[in-house]
């Protein structure tokens, strides 16, 4: 197989001038080509007046050492694929099927691993299945009542299922794992693209029947699946776990439990740190979502070419005056700004977007680092109760709806009373507030010094009249459970896993956090 890199073409060719210039470009005729395929797309917008789309081909074509030599090019070289592979070579035998407790990316990978490879797996699930989910959610955003155990953080496939399906991540593939994690999701009906965009991503609508059709794999393959179980308490003797409680009411003997709990699951932080699990505080971000028009967007980073190309996205960073770092976070071109509330009294925001991005507004969270010496007490949870004091001031400022501020509002630190040119595209009921009073001064500061930044990246990010949204504070886990060498925690058996354990940071890098709890699995026990 040859790799063809940097080839470069238009953005309204043809799938013949691409074929004719794979041809060209190794020397040959399109007869010779037995068959190709994208290994990777990306737009390159550099010259506004002249954006093109950079592909890497890989050609399955003969002779292929003497076509590399012949044409003496640095970006033709016989491709050099991983292809993933675990070992198993455990020796000891399960006494009982092993659980595995959230069905997010982290989660549902492992136990889909697992079941692949005959354990089995009991996945247990506190929210509810992605259907009754969606229903649950639409209802608590037309009428502000929150189940706090099936919401936009809690259920089938986890916070990411109510995102925009991101899969882009900058974790190292030297494994194979970022390539097996997309293949799984294609298997499972995620479009074909995702293997080879330089930006991939799902969609919050299909998202939602990939997962599905992973559980019913892992039915399928022997494995048992029980949503609206909570896991309620861990028994363990010398330090080695023996069973589990879940729902307060019912105990499941198990020595081999993997924790794919996710951010957000404060009451089980709570019950683990309780029971003595090791785990410490880490830092995080927080701030706000903030909307622009998408039109605004495109064309700032695509020029007149914005409508013959997807929705455009950016990534920005700045490092302020007061020596922190502000940052955009899960932009959500075309998409919604969602009411992702988990507790009462609590109110917290976050982005999401459907497969074809086609909404009015772009978004995306602009948020400050923020470090244990920000929170109060050196306890492990201390950052979790920092992020709740913002969350509750946040319901407080929009009465229990979703505090919506100006830009130029929140810079004069005065609440809004009118919107300008922009509506909020918002999934749940909102209020026009000051959404100063629920975030530290230095968070506030550094977000405006920050948008002032961004509108050199991005002619007209500081805009008067863009709407923040808030808050954010869900950008990653508050805590990180310790585990060693094995994967396991403290407590033999227990292996903290995922984005909620502090190992992982989007639905990617979860998925393949699971895959690696999963080899330490298998390299102990065999099924």
């Amino acid at each position: 197989m040859i790799k063809i890199n940097q080839l470069k073409l238009g953005i309204e060719h043809s799938k013949e001038l691409l074929e004719d210039k794979v041809a060209k470009t190794l020397k040959v005729s399109k007869e010779q080509i037995k068959k190709y395929r994208i290994a990777k797309r990306s737009i390159d917008a550099r010259k506004k007046n002249e954006i093109l789309y950079i592909y890497s081909i890989e050609v399955d074509i003969a002779d292929e050492q003497k076509i590399v030599a012949r044409c003496k090019n640095p970006n033709v070289v016989i491709a050099k694929n991983v292809v993933y592979q675990a070992v198993k070579d455990g020796t000891e035998t399960m006494k009982h099927r092993p659980v595995v407790v959230g069905t997010g990316p982290a989660g549902i990978f492992c136990a889909l691993k697992l079941a692949e490879d005959g354990f089995k797996p009991i996945v247990i699930e506190r929210g509810e299945e992605v259907d009754k989910r969606v229903e649950t959610v639409n209802a608590f955003w037309k009428n502000n009542k929150l189940n706090p155990e099936s919401n936009v953080q809690f259920g089938e496939g986890g916070a990411g299922t109510f995102s925009d399906g991101k899969l882009n991540t900058l974790v190292k593939d030297v494994t194979g794992r970022n390539t097996e994690v997309l293949r799984v999701f294609t298997e499972h009906g995620a479009p074909e693209e995702i293997l080879y965009l330089n930006k991939p991503h799902i969609g919050t609508d299909r998202l939602r029947d990939v997962v599905k059709n992973m559980r019913n794999r892992i039915i399928q393959l022997g494995g048992e699946v029980r949503f609206n179980t909570k896991l309620t308490d861990i028994q363990f003797e010398n330090e080695k776990i023996v069973s589990i409680e879940v729902n307060e009411s019912e105990n499941i003997s198990c020595e081999v439990l993997v924790l794919a709990i996710g951010h957000s699951a404060r009451d089980t932080f709570e019950m683990l740190y309780k029971k003595q699990f090791d785990m410490s505080r880490k830092p995080f971000a927080i701030g706000v979502r903030m909307e622009h028009p998408q039109e605004l967007v495109s064309r700032s980073q695509h020029g007149d070419s914005y409508t013959k190309l997807p929705a455009a996205d950016y990534k920005v960073t700045h490092q302020t005056s007061n020596g922190r770092g502000v940052y955009s976070f899960c932009m959500c071109p075309g998409g919604f700004v969602v009411n992702a509330s988990s507790e009462e009294e609590r109110l917290v925001v976050n982005g999401m977007s459907n497969y074809d991005r086609s909404e009015k507004n772009a978004n995306s969270a602009i948020i400050v680092t923020v470090n244990p010496e920000d929170f109060d007490g050196d306890s492990p949870l201390a950052g979790m109760e920092f992020q709740r004091k913002w969350e509750h001031l946040a319901y407080e400022e929009g009465q229990g709806k979703v505090p919506v501020q100006l830009f130029e509002d929140f810079e004069a630190n005065r609440p809004s009373t009118k919107l300008g040119s922009m509506t909020p595209n918002l999934k749940g009921e909102y209020t026009l507030a000051n959404i100063r009073n629920c975030l530290p001064d230095y968070v506030c500061e550094s977000i405006i010094e920050g948008v002032h930044a961004f509108d050199k990246k991005i002619h007209g990010f500081h805009k008067p009249d863009a709407t923040l949204v808030g808050v954010e504070t869900r950008t990653s886990s508050p805590v990180k459970m310790t585990r060693g060498e094995t994967f396991e925690s403290n407590i033999a058996g227990v292996y903290p896993c995922g984005e909620g354990a502090g190992y992982a940071g989007g639905i990617t890098s979860a998925a393949m956090d699971g895959i690696k709890v999963y080899e330490m699995i298998v390299h102990r026990y065999r099924s």
